[in-house]
């Protein structure tokens, strides 16, 4: 009984002591208080917002740029001779059919290619048009902008670079041909578009990284849009076309696996890459990519002049090359190195011309040369040689000895 008195006292107390310690405070306090703290909360916005609408220094510019994504220069890879002038030659002619690039892990495949977004010249396209559509050319023009032309309208024009679009892996049909709109189309009769990648690669690059691990149903609707140059949306009942004509750049191991003939077939060149082997040119790139790595920003800006070089001579290639020529007794010699590979369809033979004149137009003359189709014939014609699904890709040897055969050099 002591003890539960004592306890009683003690609990008593200490609720007194509480209730003392919050005393009521005159309301004329409260108002003052609240008013203080809102002055300090609009004063804290202001600050924040003038921070935000602040002019950001020339150093913080850098630091913003350089904190995208950043991209290795093209002309600072080391090697790859072959890899670089394929994608070159495509860029001075899209209709060359794009380039497959297999090789080893490790061996600047992904790196190479992305770096080619620096150097893609400038095109005109009809402004505001999700298709990049060609003010000139009726070819290139969605059906919108080709009515459009038709009605008279004067359109409006601007330029851009050439689009490179990345492909995932796992990109759904929908986000690569584009998704219409149905509930818009029944209730208001408005054929409502959402553009896919393909669309925004129309006149530009469309590279697919491990292409050779691309499911097998985007591999046909790439196989459709390459072959027609037009993508076709078809759902409920409801048809939108539009133009997607693009280079089709790929790369992957041979490791995981090997294309679908009829995809393989599709990429106009096919490069083939292997790891560095002398010590002091892996020296040069380990050290390159750990200057790249520290600083992006200083490590493009010492590569600036000749970038703009390169993009020049891109631009001056694909101007001349309206007036490079194959000679015809060149043309039929090409014919009957294809025909002595038995080699498949007529592509092959098209696309050896198409490269020569590019590779020509690139180093400034407008006559092609037998040296000019020696170096371009393996890259269009290996891919095309082999018959047994189990044979490995012909590495260029076979091609490069009918060539001299052919054309009486040794």
């Amino acid at each position: 009984m002591q003890l539960q008195a004592q306890t009683t006292g003690r609990v008593a107390r200490s609720s007194s002591r509480r209730v003392a310690a919050f005393k009521p405070v005159p309301a004329g306090c409260i108002r003052v208080v609240q008013a203080a703290s809102k002055a300090q909360q609009r004063a804290t916005l202001q600050v924040v917002a003038a921070a935000a609408t602040a002019e950001p220094t020339t150093d913080a510019k850098k630091k913003l740029e350089g904190s995208a994504r950043p991209i290795f220069p093209f002309t600072a890879i080391v090697g790859q001779e072959e890899m670089k002038l394929a994608l070159i030659l495509n860029v001075i002619d899209p209709k060359i059919g794009g380039v497959m690039i297999m090789g080893d892990r490790g061996t600047g495949k992904s790196t190479t290619i992305r770096a080619l977004a620096d150097l893609l010249p400038e095109i005109k396209v009809v402004e505001k048009d999700p298709f990049n559509s060609d003010p000139e050319d009726p070819e290139l023009m969605s059906e919108e902008i080709r009515m459009r032309a038709k009605g008279g309208e004067q359109l409006k024009q601007s330029t851009m670079k050439i689009p490179m679009i990345d492909l995932p892996l796992g990109a759904t049909e929908d986000r690569v041909c584009g998704t219409i709109d149905i509930e818009k189309a029944l209730t208001e009769g408005v054929k409502a578009f959402e553009p896919g990648l393909l669309a925004k690669a129309n006149r530009g690059i469309l590279y697919v990284d491990e292409v050779n691990l691309l499911d097998d149903h985007l591999v046909d609707v790439l196989l459709d849009s390459a072959a027609s140059g037009w993508n076709t949306v078809e759902r409920e009942g409801i048809s939108i076309s539009h133009p997607a004509r693009f280079i089709l750049v790929g790369s992957g191991n041979p490791e995981e696996g090997e294309l679908r003939p009829q995809l393989l077939d599709r990429f106009g060149m096919h490069a083939q890459i292997g790891t560095v082997k002398e010590p002091k040119l892996r020296v040069q790139i380990v050290s390159q990519r750990s200057v790249f790595d520290e600083n992006p920003g200083e490590f493009r800006d010492k590569y600036d002049g000749t970038q703009k070089a390169l993009t020049q001579k891109i631009v001056e290639a694909r101007t001349r090359l309206k007036q490079v020529d194959v000679p015809y007794d060149f043309r039929v010699k090409i014919s009957q190195i294809c025909s002595e590979l038995n080699v498949d369809g007529i592509r092959g033979d098209i696309v050896t011309n198409r490269a020569a004149k590019a590779l020509a137009a690139f180093e400034g003359r407008t006559d092609v040369t037998p040296e000019d189709i020696y170096r371009v014939i393996p890259l269009c014609l290996r891919h095309r040689l082999r018959k047994d699904p189990l044979a490995d890709i012909d590495s260029g040897d076979k091609v490069r000895e009918i060539f001299k055969t052919v054309f009486g050099m040794e």
